[in-house]
């Protein structure tokens, strides 16, 4: 038989398996200890993101045992992750949940990374009745299926640049008079977000006067910035993943574009205030939580204090992603949901969380009856002459228009 080897801290409970252990099942609840169950990427191509994610929930699972864990019935325990190494993998992801369901008797799982590898196991904690709760899949797509097991904290898609919408909707004293212009590649995730603006547009009857589909090798959009130069929308929306946002933050600084508000998914991978630093500047970037953000809980503090937190634990992080962040946010969920059914039951669980209603240092979390959070927006930042990414929490923190001497 292969054996699939586990990374985990100890220090912050995490339960070390390999597939090649044998023995009793796990109970779902053994002595003091409530065991939750991952399949997480700590191999292959979501590895990195994997051990953000894997850290983000240790660090919790730490804080939260540091402060008395969870009281069910009047009776405290700690929280554990047992994880297995998904390799990156769909189908070994799926076949990993099945094991931790129906070999360790793993009754609460978190989350994998990304929105393919959710896609994976969602079915399998459906099957089972066993409520799951995530931090990394955010494709639309996961929340229109009918499942009843299945919660999402961070915010899905269809919200990535929609917060742009409103935003240029204030900034205008007739949001109808407001033109719009879109170039979006033809990717699954792309038209999701696509989907959350054009519903934005529509609920303010603006004006789309560019709408381009754009091929996955996005390394030429000159034909739609031609036409943006021409027709001077009062926004420019991009979503077209790392190489999207540098081809275009490249080809408006070529070709000398100026919009008073442009707005694209992945400018930190693509580094575009470091490679592209004058043309860059005013670019609105959403992001799913930032260090800077205003909201606190009673566990973890505010957002700056759970990243100085996370930052001492981790010490290697200079700047801490945001998906150790959202990590952190699902195992909250779950305690919360623990002490409010005040049972072990899935059922009875699943119904907690459903009913979950907070604000955390993540942001507002509260679930739709489809399971994703429709309590916290994407947040926004725009980068400064200086290369900074600064927090735009509602319009008139923003700089508009933008400002580029070219």
């Amino acid at each position: 038989m292969k054996h699939f080897s586990l990374k985990a801290t100890i220090a912050s409970a995490a339960v070390v398996v390999s597939m090649g252990v044998t023995g009793a099942a796990m109970a779902r609840v053994d002595g003091d200890t409530i065991t939750l169950g991952s399949s997480i990427s700590l191999t292959g191509k979501y590895a990195t993101n994997g051990l953000h994610t894997q850290r983000g929930y240790d660090y919790a699972v730490k804080v939260i045992n540091e402060a008395g864990g969870v009281k069910v019935s009047g009776k405290s325990y700690k929280l554990a992750v047992k994880y297995y190494d998904d390799e990156s993998t769909p189908a070994r992801g799926a076949q990993l949940a099945e094991r931790l369901i129906q070999q360790d008797g793993v009754e609460y799982m978190l989350g994998p990374y990304s929105s393919g590898m959710t896609k994976a196991i969602a079915p399998v904690s459906e099957k089972f009745g066993v409520p799951m709760v995530e931090a990394e899949g955010a494709s639309r797509s996961l929340f229109t299926q009918g499942y009843k097991y299945l919660f999402a904290v961070l915010s899905t898609s269809e919200q990535y640049l929609a917060t742009a919408i409103d935003f240029a909707a204030e900034k205008s004293p007739d949001p109808k008079s407001v033109k719009i212009a879109l170039a979006f590649e033809g990717d699954p995730f792309s038209m999701d977000v696509r989907a959350g603006v054009m519903d934005k547009i529509n609920e303010y009857g603006m004006k789309v006067i560019i709408d381009d589909q754009l091929p996955a090798d996005l390394s030429d959009m000159s034909t739609t910035l031609t036409k943006v130069k021409a027709l001077k929308p009062d926004a420019l929306i991009i979503s077209g993943h790392s190489k999207g946002a540098a081809t275009a933050a490249r080809q408006i600084d070529e070709m000398k574009v100026n919009v008073p508000m442009i707005a694209m998914t992945h400018c930190e991978a693509a580094k575009v205030q470091e490679k592209f630093p004058k043309t860059s500047n005013g670019f609105l970037c959403p992001t799913q939580w930032v260090e800077t953000l205003s909201k606190s809980d009673p566990m973890f503090g505010s957002a700056a204090e759970w990243n100085a937190g996370f930052k001492e634990d981790y010490p290697s992080y200079t700047s801490v992603p945001y998906q150790s962040a959202q990590a952190s946010a699902a195992v909250y969920v779950f305690k919360k949901a623990f002490e409010a059914a005040n049972s072990f039951d899935k059922d009875k669980l699943r119904d907690a969380i459903s009913a979950v209603e907070m604000e955390t240092f993540y942001g507002d979390i509260k679930f739709s009856a489809q399971g994703n959070n429709i309590a916290k927006p994407m947040f926004m930042r725009q980068i400064d002459a200086s290369g900074t990414y600064n927090l735009v929490e509602k319009a008139d923190d923003m700089a508009y228009p933008r400002k580029v001497a070219y």
